[in-house]
């Protein structure tokens, strides 16, 4: 059996090339319990934890949080003091200055959380970015907040504290990861043994000495080849126990594939000998995909990919449909209770037009408009379904005959839609997207245009300001999906500056 050098703290040398052969693991039984079912325990279970103890599993890294809150703490004193001499201004200012600096003390720290600081790999290019983001929006948005309410304190103490929180986050995870690398060199380490030679193998090998902060220093393959290519082998799966105690091994990693029974057996062994043992995931290629471990209750979980959402755009998003809404709201209800009036003395009938459409992710609601048809419009649509004048699910006729006199008016005007700002504060539609389609227009979709319904229904969109009165249903729904493709806050800007010339020009139908 091939030994492999006790001489430390070096790292083991991977020699290449390696064969594509994998190895034959021995096939060990599983404990009993591995065949049953799984315990789930419900949430809040934590058998052999006491309460004040975080669980070994949780996904969020908490010393890194409270090493944070009390730097970031400790900021916001010094930035205090230096503004602020001892026994200068009003008791009332100097307290409203110390809850605003706390204030971004806390924004500062949900900031970075929601940019995933806490959840990302430490000492990654990934951790920093989020840092940087995390600081960098906190102190906009409290830049904002201070410009607006016109609080006790300047742009340059933002920018001081900004700076210091910066520097001092940064810092300790730069010494953190400065003292990790020296203590490995200095003798203080884990000795890890890979269990499998495999491409794995050898990759987990090489990311271990390509960071020795992470204080690992890889002893040798275990595997049933005796040898592959060049690459040591400390011994086959037999004499595993006595390498690990030769070696002073602390880490055992099974590199993909292995069999489960092998991986219950190492456990199973590694409880009674005081050893961890880690499994990379089979799926695991390095060039494809970044695996992240995330907790259901207490199912753990592989994210294989994550789908980047603009959470604090579409949030802008939502605010800026609130508040124009409410805006509109003085100038658009007399408005509706002129037209309600004109709308009784024209024809028989409810003032409100309200049906049910399909809004985002298929879920349907009542949309508001103002009766622009004659009271029975939805049933002689069927009648008049063989004289549809677009193509595609969806109806539309030039000249209707169920449209009222002042119906055609309110249509080209487009005013009949300004109920909807309703939908619009209910969170069932946004001022700008894919207009709302009826559920018999729904129900002859193809698999395809469901795309649409990934964002909220809008009053305006796209569509409206560039093609209303193309007949083609294939034109609607790539304006709709290059939309969605394209979105962004400066897009539904153009569109709402687009839309009010549409509006003036009467285009609708």
């Amino acid at each position: 059996m091939a030994t492999v050098p006790s001489e430390t703290p070096e790292s083991f040398s991977v020699a290449l090339p390696l064969p594509a052969a994998l190895p034959d693991h021995a096939a060990g039984q599983a404990p009993a319990r591995a065949s049953a079912a799984p315990h789930v325990p419900a949430l809040g279970d934590r058998e052999g934890h006491p309460w004040w103890q975080f669980s070994r599993r949780a996904s969020i890294s908490y010393a890194a949080v409270l090493v944070d809150a009390l730097l970031a703490t400790i900021a916001a004193c010094l930035t205090f003091y230096s503004i602020i001499p001892a026994g200068l201004g009003p008791v009332h200012s100097a307290n409203q200055l110390r809850a605003l600096l706390m204030l971004y003390t806390v924004l500062m720290m949900l900031c970075c959380h929601s940019f995933g600081l806490y959840r990302t790999p430490r000492h990654s290019a990934r951790e920093s970015r989020s840092l940087l983001r995390g600081i960098g929006a906190a102190s906009l948005l409290f830049a904002a907040f201070v410009a607006w309410s016109d609080q006790p304190l300047s742009i340059a103490a933002l920018a001081l504290l900004t700076l210091l929180d910066a520097g001092a986050l940064s810092g300790w995870r730069g010494w953190e990861r400065r003292h990790k690398t020296l203590r490995s060199h200095s003798g203080t380490f884990r000795n890890v043994l890979i269990v499998g030679a495999n491409s794995c193998g050898r990759e987990l090998a090489r990311s271990i000495s390509a960071n020795p902060h992470w204080g690992y220093v890889v002893r040798g393959f275990v595997d049933n080849q005796a040898s592959a290519n060049g690459v040591a082998i400390a011994g086959d799966l037999s004499h595993l126990g006595e390498i690990a105690r030769a070696e002073f091994i602390d880490d055992i990693f099974i590199a993909p594939p292995y069999e489960r029974s092998l991986v219950w057996k190492l456990t199973e062994e590694a409880k009674r000998k005081h050893w961890n043992v880690k499994v990379l995931p089979e799926f695991w290629e390095p060039a494809l995909v970044q695996p992240q471990v995330e907790l259901l209750g207490e199912l753990p979980v592989f994210s294989l990919h994550r789908e980047p959402i603009p959470a604090f755009a579409l949030a802008f998003k939502r605010a800026l449909d609130i508040a124009l809404a409410l805006a509109a709201a003085p100038v658009v209800l007399p408005v509706l209770a002129i037209l309600a009036l004109l709308i009784k003395l024209d024809s028989p009938g409810p003032v409100f037009y309200c049906a049910q459409r399909i809004g985002r992710k298929g879920q349907k609601f009542l949309c508001w408009k103002l009766r622009t048809m004659v009271a029975n419009a939805d049933a002689l649509k069927r009648e008049l379904r063989a004289a549809n004048q677009r193509s595609g699910p969806f109806f539309k006729l030039s000249a209707d005959p169920r449209v009222t006199r002042l119906g055609r008016f309110l249509r080209k005007s487009s005013l009949d839609e300004l109920p909807q700002l309703w939908n619009v504060i209910r969170g069932e539609m946004s001022l700008v997207g894919p207009r709302p389609h009826p559920l018999d227009d729904y129900q002859l979709y193809d698999l395809e245009h469901r795309r649409r319904l990934d964002v909220r229904p809008g009053i305006t969109g796209l569509w409206q300001v560039k093609a209303r009165r193309d007949p083609s249903f294939e034109t609607n729904m790539t304006l709709d999906l290059a939309y969605i493709e394209n979105w962004s806050l400066l897009l539904d800007f153009k569109i709402l500056l687009l839309t009010i010339p549409a509006v003036l020009k009467a285009t609708g139908e």
